[in-house]
């Protein structure tokens, strides 16, 4: 992974570490994604209030409820 201060990535190495990626978003780092030298899209960390947990379908089941049921409730 590429450690200097741009925190640019290849859209290849995204896909080769993005658990190591996705741990450095979680510590607060942002990272633009590149393709053939051309930047595609910013991958950067949630701000606190952007999200809002409506329901969390885990605690209903484990692995979460598949989306026929919850369609058929509606």
């Amino acid at each position: 992974m590429n450690n200097n201060n741009q925190n640019i990535v290849g859209l290849r190495e995204l896909r080769e570490n993005t658990n190591e990626i996705i741990k450095e978003i979680n510590k607060g780092k942002s990272f633009t994604i590149f393709k053939r030298s051309k930047p595609l899209f910013k991958i950067s960390p949630l701000e606190e209030d952007s999200w809002e947990e409506v329901v969390d379908f885990t605690k209903i089941r484990k692995g979460g409820v598949d989306i026929d049921d919850i369609l058929k409730r509606i």
